[in-house]
C-alpha cells in the first residue's frame, strides 16, 4: 500500500467524523428516554406528528453510534457514509420545521464533510474495508 497525502487525510477525516458522530450516540445512548422525549418538547411548534419525533428520537442515537464505528473502523465505508448524508438531510428536514437555522448551518457543514467522504472514497487506504479487499481478491486468486 502506497502512503499519500490524501489517503492520511482521508483517514483522519473519516476517523475524526466517526468519534464526532460515535460521541453522538454514546452521550445520548444512556438518557434515551430523556433526550427522546426533550426532542419531543423542542418540536412542539412543529407540524410532525409527536410520535414520529419520539420514535426518531429514540433511533437516532443508535444511528449516530453505528454510523461512528463504522467510520471509525473504516467497514462499509461508502454504504455509512451515504447514511450519514442521509441522517444529516432527514436532521435538516426537522430543524427546518422548526425554523432552527443556527442547526441547519451546523448540519450543513456535517453534510459537507460527508460529501467529501463519498466523493474522495478512492483515498480509504487506510480501514478495514481495504484489508477485507485485499482478503476477497487473495481468496478468488487461490481458486483460480
Amino acid at each position: 500500500m502506497k502512503t499519500n497525502n490524501s489517503s492520511v487525510a482521508y483517514a483522519l477525516l473519516r476517523v475524526a467524523m466517526g468519534v464526532n458522530m460515535l460521541g453522538h450516540g454514546l452521550a445520548r445512548i444512556p438518557k434515551l428516554d430523556a433526550f427522546s422525549d426533550n426532542m419531543v418538547t423542542n418540536f412542539q411548534k412543529s407540524w410532525l406528528p409527536s410520535l414520529s419525533i419520539k420514535i426518531f428520537g429514540l433511533a437516532l442515537p443508535f444511528a449516530e453510534f453505528l454510523i461512528g464505528l463504522l467510520l471509525i473502523i473504516g467497514l462499509f465505508t461508502y454504504r455509512t457514509s451515504v447514511a450519514g448524508a442521509i441522517l444529516i438531510i432527514l436532521l435538516l428536514f426537522g430543524s427546518s420545521t422548526i425554523e432552527n437555522w443556527e442547526a441547519m448551518g451546523i448540519q450543513m457543514i456535517y453534510a459537507l464533510f460527508f460529501y467529501q467522504l463519498i466523493t474522495k472514497i478512492n483515498n480509504n487506504s487506510y480501514a478495514a474495508d481495504h484489508l477485507f479487499k485485499n482478503k476477497i481478491r487473495q481468496n478468488e486468486s487461490n481458486r483460480i
